[in-house]
């Protein structure tokens, strides 16, 4: 068989090179013959069903801008986001809010020392039905230590470590809607009330406890704090770090319609009834409750704290007014 011309284009596969075929060998021309490889997308968050072993489902609703405000289940990026997250973001609630009272103890035993008390006039200051200004500022001052740094530990440990954001300490003009609510919230707790005010010992002992025996600067002290700093600390803790750690623990990550309802209802119930509870005033319970329970639903549905801060303001500040003015109050929180 005579060689092919010089210059003529080979055909065929090309020829097995002399000596034993080493494994796995392929001709260089093959190679240069395959096509390029396809890139592949990555796997896309939205619609999507891979997940790594171990990690959260992904095939959760599309994250919106970082600035939207929806309910708290439809942003997937916001703490806790899985029961696991939850249960330690109730932990530090718990925690927080036992902080909390040992701290009010041990600030008015603080305070009462540079008074000059001794531990038997405490005792009796802190049974007093309206105690001086210095110990329910000391009191309040204690208190907020738990109720603000339990909600920064489950941001730091078991969040992004961005509080704002993992809290939802966001405000937007829409957010003054919450002065109706907080007017709207003294009438119907005034109204619900009125058949049994009458019959109640000491129904407003409460706002008296706190602002009673206060005039002047200390007046002003008392309602700048009970005003402003008392509602942003409770709502950060209620709102911001239980009705969270309830709503994920109470609605399961795939729970849609009814089942997803049901959860969130019984988180926002759960967070007002509890809230009613931690001011340890029973005679007002049901209207604390009730009104904690519009708070819940409130933040719940907008996603963040701006608005129910603002209803919770003016809820105490038409107290404030009122004792002000020496009239009557029904709540003060």
């Amino acid at each position: 068989m005579t060689e092919p011309e010089t210059g003529a284009p080979a055909t065929g596969p090309p020829a097995r090179p002399p000596g034993p075929v080493p494994a796995g060998y392929v001709p260089r021309e093959w190679l240069q013959r395959q096509p390029p490889p396809v890139p592949q997308p990555a796997p896309s968050l939205t619609g999507a069903t891979w997940s790594p072993v171990g990690a959260p489902p992904t095939d959760l609703p599309a994250a919106p801008p970082e600035n939207g405000d929806v309910p708290f289940l439809d942003t997937p990026w916001v703490p806790p986001k899985t029961p696991r997250q939850a249960w330690y973001w109730l932990i530090f609630a718990v925690a927080g809010f036992v902080v909390g009272q040992l701290g009010a103890t041990i600030f008015a035993f603080i305070a009462g020392a540079v008074e000059g008390k001794t531990a038997a006039q405490m005792q009796a200051i802190a049974t007093q039905t309206v105690p001086p200004e210095w110990y329910v500022v000391s009191t309040l001052i204690g208190l907020w230590i738990g109720f603000i740094g339990a909600p920064w530990l489950a941001s730091r440990t078991q969040g992004t470590k961005h509080f704002a954001r993992d809290l939802g300490i966001r405000f937007r003009w829409l957010d003054l809607l919450g002065i109706l609510f907080g007017i709207g919230g003294q009438i119907l707790i005034t109204v619900m009330y009125a058949p049994f005010q009458h019959d109640i010992k000491n129904f407003n002992a409460p706002s008296q406890r706190l602002t009673g025996a206060s005039h002047g600067t200390g007046f002003v002290v008392i309602a700048i704090a009970t005003v402003l700093l008392a509602p942003a600390a409770e709502e950060l803790f209620f709102r911001g770090l239980l009705l969270k750690s309830l709503v994920r623990l109470f609605t399961p990550l795939r729970a849609a319609g009814r089942a997803r309802a049901t959860g969130v209802v019984l988180a926002v119930v759960a967070d007002g009834l509890l809230f009613g509870a931690a001011h340890g005033e029973w005679v007002q319970f049901a209207g604390l409750a009730g009104f904690g329970i519009v708070l819940a639903a409130i933040s719940y549905r907008t996603g963040r704290l701006g608005m129910n801060m603002v209803a919770h303001s003016t809820f105490n500040l038409i107290a404030i007014v009122a004792i002000a003015l020496n009239g009557s109050v029904i709540l003060f929180h």
